[in-house]
């Protein structure tokens, strides 16, 4: 499953990056991607995993290096 966020504030590449790999690492992610120039985050499930927990897990992520990003 595929699942798009728009990272409202998002103002650092190499936030982005890092939030990306961060990301990428969590348990039923399949694959992620943060594109800063259009500050979106997309990212891959696998389909047994828990949607939920890994979007509040990654909406920590994003506010960890962003911390006035708004993740709609």
């Amino acid at each position: 499953m595929k699942k798009s966020y728009k990272l409202d504030g998002l103002c650092c590449a190499n936030c982005a990056a890092k939030i990306e790999r961060e990301i990428s690492a969590l348990k039923g992610v399949i694959d992620a991607n943060v594109n800063f120039m259009t500050t979106k985050l997309v990212f891959e499930t696998a389909l047994d995993a828990d949607v939920d927990e890994i979007v509040t897990k990654a909406q920590k992520i994003v506010l960890k290096h962003e911390p006035g990003v708004v993740f709609k």
